[in-house]
């Protein structure tokens, strides 16, 4: 270590250090075939434990990835372990041509020679080498959709083992799939709704069972002939009642990166349930439309990060020919909250029913009790309070604290700005590096944390520059005081759009106080406005910071 570094850089460093230590130890467990056990890795280091859980979702999707014949898909296959030449026949079934493989399975088509019938037989692509998860995995596919009956669903005959080998036959379904459909490019808008309804359809008999497809993407939805879509692909199936799945373990993530929605991409920190594939259904809709997934990175870790930040193109950019209202059902579908998309998968079939047959929407939904929702949840950026609530504690003890010295300086008559601005410039200033550097020990800062602290750094600049307009104006000292309410409301103005619609009653408490502190004045009350700005702010601050503080520590526990 280079013997300058000042003490704060030497911490930095022996952090960095330790985290990484620990993101090889669990990976070294994860290789040995071994689930690495969080909780006691970080016993010694509890300041870690958040942060080795992202790093260590984003080791594994990285290799698995690296390793995955599907460059779509995110379960990983050893070509060491793949069968190169495939049995001509597997019990009953005569092999007759591949029709596909992913990640997991190969598909075949086949003859079951018995009943003279084709059929579509999928196997695990790696045979009988196959691990207890593998089988597991493979064997939940066939037993979720073997329990379904349902014409948009492809139906599975028979579930069986041959040689080792796990199998399951389903009806073979002669044509195309829809990845391959959008090859050619966009549907037309009402070919891609009488499309979607049955497909809604399907997924909606599957809740009704508790079954979650998680998968659901273009290339599961096979097409018939006469252009009758099937929903194929369980491998990803989970039963809603099932406790202890290990492919929902913290630090999963299940899906496929263009299709899979927010909660999936939060590596098992938000529950994933039937409004995440109302979520995928919505990602299917807007790529029927537009001919792409609504988040296209250049890798699929930078897909998944865009999924979790950012917010799809409407529709309506990408082709004009999209209706105003289909697209809204579709962005509906898309919304990062799942509480703002539809409650159900039925939902979403009768607006898209209801646009075909010219009628209202339910998307376009305008009752006063859906605008206070929409403006007072919180956004999907809301979970990096959880790293600024202890934080926000201190920082409103320290405002409060400011606040206190400075309205002591004006009842005892001190007029020099002197004091003042060393209060407000310097002694602020210091506590801003000091909150900053705090956060940064406590884990990776995110693009919407930078903002925030962008917008944050400048209102302390414009409460600074107050006395050198003050000077300039030659005003006495605090004459525009009543200002620092109006600055404070305007930032937590911002922080309600970015993180959540609980601070747009902080903004409005604040611009009602910098009203109150110009009236202060003018009347012959105790001047004590700023001491009411920093009672106000402080309660601004610590109960959100107390609240999120709380979170934090029981979702460690």
């Amino acid at each position: 270590m280079n013997e300058s570094n000042t003490p704060s850089e030497r911490v930095c460093e022996d952090r960095d250090e330790r985290l990484s230590d620990l993101v090889e130890q669990a990976l070294g467990a994860i290789h040995r075939g071994e689930e690495p056990n969080l909780a006691d890795l970080t016993k010694g280091h509890p300041d870690l434990e958040q942060e080795l859980r992202e790093l260590l979702a984003t080791a594994r999707l990285a290799e698995e990835l690296g390793q995955a014949t599907d460059p779509e898909t995110m379960v990983t296959v050893s070509r060491a372990t793949q069968f190169n030449e495939p049995p001509s026949a597997v019990g009953d079934y005569k092999l007759l041509e591949e029709l596909g493989r992913g990640g997991m399975g190969i598909v075949y088509k086949a003859r079951q020679q018995t009943l003279g019938r084709e059929v579509a037989l999928k196997m695990l692509l790696i045979g009988a080498a196959a691990g207890q998860q593998e089988r597991a995995r493979f064997r939940q596919e066939a037993e979720a959709a073997a329990r379904l009956d349902h014409s948009a669903i492809v139906p599975v005959h028979e579930v069986g083992e041959y040689e080792g080998q796990m199998y399951f036959s389903m009806k073979y379904i002669s044509g195309t799939n829809l990845a391959k459909r959008l090859q050619t490019g966009p549907l037309e808008p009402i070919e891609a709704v009488k499309l979607m309804i049955p497909i809604c359809q399907g997924v909606a008999e599957a809740h009704r069972h508790d079954i979650l497809h998680r998968d659901l993407k273009p290339s599961n939805i096979l097409i018939d002939e006469q252009g009758k879509p099937y929903i194929t692909d369980f491998g990803l199936a989970k039963q809603l009642s099932s406790i202890g799945d290990p492919l929902t373990e913290t630090g999963a993530i299940i899906g496929t990166p263009g299709y899979l929605s927010p909660e999936q991409a939060s590596a098992g920190q938000l529950e994933v349930g039937k409004s995440s594939d109302v979520y995928s259904l919505g990602a299917i809709l807007y790529s029927l439309l537009t001919g792409r997934p609504p988040f296209q990175g250049v890798t699929p870790v930078q897909t998944i990060l865009m999924v979790s930040e950012q917010e799809a193109v409407p529709p309506r950019a990408l082709n004009p020919n999209v209706d105003p209202d289909l697209q809204l059902i579709v962005m509906k579908c898309l919304q990062k909250p799942q509480d703002l998309r539809y409650r159900s998968v039925n939902d979403l079939e009768r607006d898209l029913q209801a646009w075909l047959d010219h009628d209202p929407i339910s998307a376009r939904s305008s009752r006063f009790r859906d605008v206070l929702n929409r403006a007072f949840r919180e956004s999907q950026h809301a979970v990096v309070l959880e790293s600024w609530g202890l934080l926000w504690m201190w920082h409103a003890l320290v405002l409060l604290g400011l606040c206190v010295a400075t309205n002591v300086l004006q009842l005892t008559g001190v007029v020099s700005r002197i004091p003042y601005v060393l209060l407000w410039t310097i002694g602020l200033g210091f506590w801003a590096g000091i909150f900053w550097n705090l956060r940064r020990r406590s884990g990776p800062i995110t693009s919407i944390e930078r903002q925030v602290a962008h917008v944050w750094a400048g209102s302390i600049a414009a409460s600074s520059c107050l006395f050198a307009v003050e000077a300039v104006l030659e005003l006495p000292v605090l004459s525009l005081s009543p200002v620092l309410g109006l600055i404070s409301g305007t930032v937590f103005m911002a922080k309600a759009g970015m993180l959540s619609g609980q601070f747009y009653l902080q903004s409005g408490a604040l611009f009602l106080v910098g009203i109150v502190m110009a009236w202060i004045p003018q009347t012959e009350l105790p001047q004590l406005g700023i001491l009411l700005f920093g009672v106000v702010s402080a309660i601004c601050f610590f109960v959100p910071g107390w609240q999120y503080h709380r979170q934090r520590i029981r979702r460690l526990r």
